[in-house]
């Protein structure tokens, strides 16, 4: 099949480069309005084509991965998927519930294959972490706790959230096998002018009763990829930048004194064995990017669908509403808003 990947940046410059060891994949083509950029991954890339815009493209490509900026991302979406072709749209799927939902929908009507660039859920260590979870290994479930810091990059159309926050709540949801139903969030700009760079954002779960804590920065001097499982039986720490060890399982808890002596410390404290499980580790963008191929072909439906992309976006948006009213919101006031900002007209290119 031929693909064409839409924005030759950071993104879209790996989607090529995995693009090409799909044996699936016939084709590749770029569409970037820069061509100084085109001409820079053709060098590298001898047989892609070019296009600086997506309508040329169209007629010649089956599929579409979108890797623009996350306000672009409905616009080109719903162009491509009105031309017939199945999109994977990098995370976020949108900047807001209702252009997500359209997306959704439309790719429901069209009969089109329709995926979210979700790449942590197609991590080996992330499916570790919910398979300890799922196994009971950890015990019932305390709290999450993800960090994700940096020095940069700084976005110029989507704050910390939106850009850095998708893949921690794909985590979570995708760990816990569900999706928030109330979100609280505190976030400060201090480079920027306006954007904000630092945000702490809490996912509050019913089904497991769980509250996922994230810390996002654009602003830190140390780069962090760390997601911490706190159960009553272990405690499981996923560390992205440990590539020997991505995963440690520590046998350490506290346990209640029963009964409690009033000269004794109401806790006492168990200390184990530190495990690092094998994991046969393949990088995240190749396989799902080989799933979305395989998906086109055989018509089924990809792990990272329209909607999981949703799920996701309308947690963002409802921390977005928190972030500005000062207050906790539910999922339940995003659909609410969807459904007055919603209009006739679908949205197009």
């Amino acid at each position: 099949m031929r693909l064409a990947v839409v924005g030759c940046g950071y993104w879209g410059s790996k989607h090529v480069r995995v693009l090409h060891s799909i044996s699936d994949v016939e084709h590749v083509a770029v569409v970037d309005p820069r061509t100084e950029r085109l001409k820079e991954l053709k060098r590298d890339f001898p047989a892609i084509g070019t296009f600086e815009r997506l309508e040329e493209a169209l007629d010649h490509v089956d599929a579409v991965i979108v890797a623009t900026p996350p306000d672009t991302h409905a616009r080109l979406a719903m162009t491509a998927m009105h031309a017939g072709k199945s999109v994977l749209v990098e995370k976020p799927l949108a900047t807001s519930t209702l252009d997500a939902r359209r997306i959704v929908d439309t790719a429901e009507q069209l009969g089109l294959v329709l995926a979210v660039g979700h790449t942590f859920e197609y991590n080996a260590a992330v499916w570790k972490l919910r398979d300890l979870l799922d196994a009971g290994e950890l015990g019932r479930i305390h709290y999450i706790d993800s960090a994700r810091l940096n020095l940069g990059l700084y976005q110029s159309d989507v704050n910390v959230i939106w850009d850095l926050a998708p893949h921690d709540v794909s985590i979570c949801n995708f760990v816990l096998r569900s999706k928030p139903s109330r979100v609280t969030a505190w976030g400060s700009h201090h480079a920027h002018s306006y954007l904000e760079d630092v945000a702490h954002i809490q996912l509050v779960y019913d089904d497991p009763e769980v509250t996922a804590n994230i810390r996002v920065s654009w602003l830190d001097p140390c780069k962090v990829r760390r997601t911490t499982v706190v159960g009553s039986e272990k405690m499981a720490v996923y560390n992205d930048m440990l590539p020997d060890e991505r995963v440690r399982v520590y046998d350490k808890g506290v346990v209640l004194a029963d009964p409690p002596a009033l000269a004794q410390m109401p806790m006492s404290y168990r200390v184990g064995d530190i495990h690092a499980p094998y994991l046969r580790f393949e990088e995240p963008l190749l396989v799902q990017d080989r799933e979305f191929a395989s998906c086109i072909a055989t018509g089924e439906r990809p792990s990272t669908d329209g909607e999981n992309g949703f799920a996701v976006v309308q947690a963002l948006e409802a921390a977005q509403i928190s972030l500005r009213a000062g207050r906790p919101v539910h999922l339940s006031e995003t659909e609410f808003r969807m459904v007055l900002e919603s209009e006739p007209a679908e949205l197009t290119a």
